[in-house]
């Protein structure tokens, strides 16, 4: 059997000179694969003509703790590692693959599930209350999942550069590729191989862009000085000297409710505050074309932020705030709430909050609804829920 201590998550992005990590500190991930037959019949007939196999629909949900790194909304909007600062658009055409290595309990590496092309079709940062831990949780969307075994049980992102023009050629022998049981000729050793030339990634085409000569040798046709190609491929082995996981000592175990910080605007430090929620939609648009199974075209139409706040009701700062008058103010209507309002989610190291980690701050905020709750022997509860269209996660500290 394979338990999830031996189920080691990995993730690679797509687009640009970027890096493959472990994905840290991850609670739960859950795959759903719509295979989506259809069933044929025709008058005259009793029983099924036949099946139609249209493109499978992949749903993957994650549950992460957080720990005020940014490496993993990195990874998922294919961001190098020296940005400080993501925003909402970074999402729409980023693409990622996610692969878990699978070892049994008696230490045998059985194989690997790799889910290719995913996109972010939305994420949400929760604090449930007082006492429990920050957690995020992502839901991305794909086509396909792949199990990889045997000899092919290793998948492989191999990076190499060209460093002159014309046919080039790009060793891989760490370790060398595996042929697909599914395909056979020398194209059946590839995955894909990307090329990022002046930022742009593109994904080359056996025989006219590339083509490969067993058991190592990668023909690149027209390459430039510069280039730099990432290259996926199975293998019985891993490259040598690593492992597909490595653990984060580094980071804190995960960050409790006590090391958050909420601002209101810019001056108004919210307290009494139970629960924290900001939710984040993508309306994707992703796009097939007549003549081909696969997605073609990526995007987003639309983008929404929920932030939702509980608390117990002590003050109306909050309201206030959101009417833009001060605490001795005779009346709250919410009716004059104003509609462009700022929020920020500060994440510290601990509770003593002197070293900061990461923030989420979300503007253009207007309020959508408002609740109270009023219950025998308990004191009343009052929620707010905010919408907006920006939200910036960010290492550095705005506030």
């Amino acid at each position: 059997m394979i338990h999830a201590s031996y189920y080691r998550p990995r993730v690679y992005p797509y687009n640009g000179d970027t890096v493959a990590a472990e994905i840290d500190r991850l609670q739960e991930l859950t795959g759903a694969l719509t295979l989506n037959r259809e069933k044929v019949k025709e008058i005259g007939r009793d029983g099924t003509v036949g099946w139609l196999r249209r493109t499978p629909s992949l749903r993957l949900t994650l549950r992460q703790h957080e720990t005020g790194n940014l490496e993993f909304f990195r990874k998922l909007t294919n961001l190098g590692d020296s940005v400080t600062s993501i925003v909402l658009n970074d999402f729409k055409t980023s693409m990622t693959d996610i692969a878990g290595y699978k070892t049994d309990d008696d230490g045998t590496f059985l194989g690997t599930v790799v889910y290719p092309k995913l996109r972010c079709s939305s994420f949400g940062i929760q604090v449930g209350d007082p006492d429990s831990l920050v957690e995020r949780n992502f839901e991305l969307v794909g086509e396909d999942e792949w199990t990889f075994l045997n000899n092919n049980k290793y998948f492989i992102c191999h990076r190499g550069t060209t460093a002159s023009a014309g046919v080039q050629t790009i060793t891989l022998n760490d370790p060398s590729p595996t042929e697909s049981p599914d395909e056979s000729g020398n194209d059946g050793y590839i995955i894909r191989v990307l090329r990022i030339r002046a930022g742009v990634t593109t994904e080359l085409v056996y025989a006219t862009d590339y083509s490969f000569a067993p058991p190592s040798t990668l023909s690149i046709n027209a390459a430039a000085v510069g280039d730099v190609y990432k290259t996926y491929y199975t293998a019985s082995a891993y490259v040598g000297g690593s492992t597909p996981f490595t653990n984060n000592d580094s980071d804190v175990a995960a960050l409790m409710a006590d090391s958050t910080s909420i601002w209101l605007q810019t001056t108004n430090y919210l307290y009494k505050v139970q629960s924290v929620g900001i939710n984040v939609t993508f309306d994707r648009t992703d796009y097939k074309e007549v003549g081909n199974s696969t997605v073609v075209q990526r995007g987003v139409r639309n983008k929404t932020v929920n932030v939702t706040l509980g608390r117990v009701l002590e003050a109306y700062t909050i309201e206030q705030v959101l009417r833009g008058v001060a605490s001795t103010y005779g009346k709250i209507d919410p009716r004059r709430f104003t509609s462009n309002n700022t929020l920020t989610l500060q994440l510290f190291s601990d509770s003593t909050k002197n070293l900061f980690k990461q923030e989420f701050r979300l503007t253009g905020l207007t309020p959508t609804s408002l609740d109270a709750g009023n219950t025998v022997d308990e004191y009343v509860n009052r929620g707010v829920t905010m919408e907006c269209e920006d939200l910036t996660i960010s290492s550095v500290k705005s506030i």
